[in-house]
Order: structure tokens, then sequence, then C-alpha cells
């Protein structure tokens, strides 16, 4: 396995800058999820690993030494594709096979062989081997794209959005494989994806991408807790955080227009109008709450409910377990915890600190 390294990369198409001054470090046998929306720059950031693009600006590095000179078969790294880009005229074992039967590899078809079932195994497609790929569901050929790129052993896998073309339970199912699979191998792992549940299930940590800007990189504990920006705040976290304008007076934080009125934070150098956060498991329904509110909508998801309480103009949300027994149009007590609030710049949307 390998450290990756990417210094200051800058990448363009013509007029359009994919990647703006992007650094970051994936360690050795890490879990790395660079996490955002379509044409963040997610899927250009793997081809610059890979070879496969150059850069125009900044340097990647493979445990410490350049590769930006090195070709993409120098680079040894395994590129898992959102499209499964199987051989169709091949069945499961040649498809495996294929990336061993490179020129220059020199492997005997005994190895091959051996090589192409411990992957099968791991993957869980033994039973698939004889079978063409023509007839495979799509959980299915993702599992021997996988299997391809685990039988080569290389450096690095490369992930670009694998499970998005699947469905909701399939794409679950293959997650939890993907995890189990990296943990065993100590793989150094480069998955990207637009999910916020993939980045915070699969990643030890993760990298958001805005626009081709790096915009915060941490766990996903860090990501959650303490998000750089709104616009963090806004990608991670079902359902969505509340972020409303606010100000400060009098020692209150105040939500004009709705009746959300706390305590400001003792000794915070808060300005006097931003944007106030909190998430939605922290608005506590309950007899003892200090602030109330009116049912609007109640979204019962089985495991949890997703409260909407009008406050004034504005609507927030809270989640309470099970199926709540509320009902629409009611008034409600509630209590937000002060202690999980979040306060960014109106203007930049960057979090503001207190210290």
């Amino acid at each position: 396995m390998a450290t990756v390294e990417l210094s200051h990369i800058t990448k363009k198409f013509g007029s359009v800058v994919a990647l703006n001054d992007v650094s970051f470090t994936v360690k050795d046998g890490e879990f790395f999820v660079l996490l955002g929306q379509t044409g963040a720059g997610k899927t250009t950031t793997l081809r610059v690993i890979a070879g496969l693009e150059k850069q125009n600006a900044g340097d990647v590095f493979f445990d410490g030494v350049p590769v930006n000179d090195a070709t993409p078969a120098e680079r040894d790294t395994a590129f898992v594709f959102q499209y499964y880009s199987l051989y169709p005229t091949m069945s499961v074992y040649d498809n495996l096979a294929f990336p061993l039967r490179a020129p220059g590899r020199n492997l005997s078809e005994a190895e091959i062989k051996q090589r192409v079932h411990e992957a099968a195994e791991r993957v869980r497609i033994t039973h698939l081997l004889q079978r063409s790929t023509r007839n495979l569901s799509g959980g299915e050929m993702q599992r021997v794209a996988i299997g391809r790129a685990l039988v080569r052993r290389p450096r690095i896998f490369l992930m670009d959005e694998p499970l998005s073309n699947l469905d909701a339970k399939l794409r679950e199912a293959l997650r939890i494989e993907l995890n189990r699979l990296q943990r065993e191998a100590h793989s150094t792992t480069l998955f990207v994806t637009h999910d916020q549940i993939e980045a915070m299930t699969l990643a030890d940590r993760v990298g958001v991408l805005r626009d081709g800007v790096l915009v915060q990189v941490g766990t996903p504990r860090e990501i959650y807790d303490f998000p750089a920006t709104t616009f963090v705040a806004k990608l991670v976290g079902v359902p969505r955080i509340n972020l409303y304008d606010a100000v400060r007076t009098d020692g209150k934080i105040r939500v004009p227009d709705s009746t959300i009125e706390l305590a400001a934070p003792p000794h915070a150098a808060l300005p006097e109008s931003f944007t106030l956060g909190f998430r939605p498991e922290d608005v506590q329904i309950g007899p003892d709450g200090d602030l109330t509110g009116q049912i609007s909508l109640l979204e019962p998801l089985g495991v949890e409910t997703i409260v909407h309480i009008r406050s004034g103009r504005h609507s927030l949300l809270s989640t309470v377990s099970g199926i709540a027994d509320f009902s629409i149009g009611s008034e409600v007590r509630y209590r937000i915890v002060r202690e999980r609030l979040h306060f960014f710049d109106r203007k930049t949307g960057h979090r503001l600190s207190l210290n």
C-alpha cells in the first residue's frame, strides 16, 4: 500500500477550473472519501492521481516520491468506475483474470487461478465464476468490478461512485462489504461520492469539495459536529440542519420573525448578526421546554419521526424516536441544546470562532 499526497493541485479544462489549489494526504491504509456535489471535481481528482489527467500545477506524491511524470501503469492504481466496464463476451473468471494476463505480468495460469479465486471469495462471487457477465445483476457486476481491482493487488484503490447505480438496499449491502474488504486488506483507498451517508459510514476521514476547492478535511464526526462552513453543514446530515439569520442583542440570540430566543454564550465574541445553526436531534421536544411552536408536518420513518415545528414565519426540524404521537396543528414545547449551537459568518458562510 502507499501514502498519497496532493500538493497545490490545479487542473483546468480550457477556461474551467476543475481543481483549484487542492492539497490533502491519504494515509497508508486509510479509507479516504471525497464528498461533493456533481461537478465538484471529485472524478478529476481521481484521474489526476491515476495519471489519466495531467495537472496544470502542483505535485502528486506516492510515499513521498513525486509521480508527476509516471505513466498510469507505473503508478499501479486500480480504478473502480461508476459504470462497471466489464467485458460482456467474457466469463466472470476471465474478467477477473484479464488484468493479470496483461503484457509484463508474466504470471502462470496456476498463479492467476489462485489470485482469481482469492479475490472472488473475498467479494463472494465464487459461484459466478463461470457465468457470462451478460447474465449478472447490477450488484453482481459491481462485485466483479471490485474483484477485478482486488486481484491486481495495487498500491492504491480509486473508486468513482461505485455504488451510485444500485438500488437503496443493494447499495447498503455493498457499502458494508466495501467496509469489510478495506478493513481486512488495510488498503489505501480513495472513494468519491455525492452521497453523505456513504461518506459518513465508510470514511476514516472525509474531504469536502465544492467547485474544485477543498473546503474541509476531517473525521466524519469532525465534519458533522464542527462544519467549517454552512455549505458543509447543509451537505452533511439527514434530516438537514436548521439554519437561520440571527442577531445578538442584550445578551440574547434572536431569530427575527420567530419565537426563537436563546441566551448568548458567555464571553462569546459573536457579531451583532450571523447565521445560527442547530441539528434536528438538538431540538428536544418535552413539557419542560422553554420555547413553543406549532406542529406543521410529521414524517414518520419507523425508527424516528421528523417533526416540523412552526415558529412565527420560520419552520424548524426536530427528531424523536419511533412513531411520534403528535397531531398536526397542536402546540408543542421544546428546547434547543445550547452547547450544540453552530455560528457562521453571514456573508462568507465560514464557521465563527468564539474563543
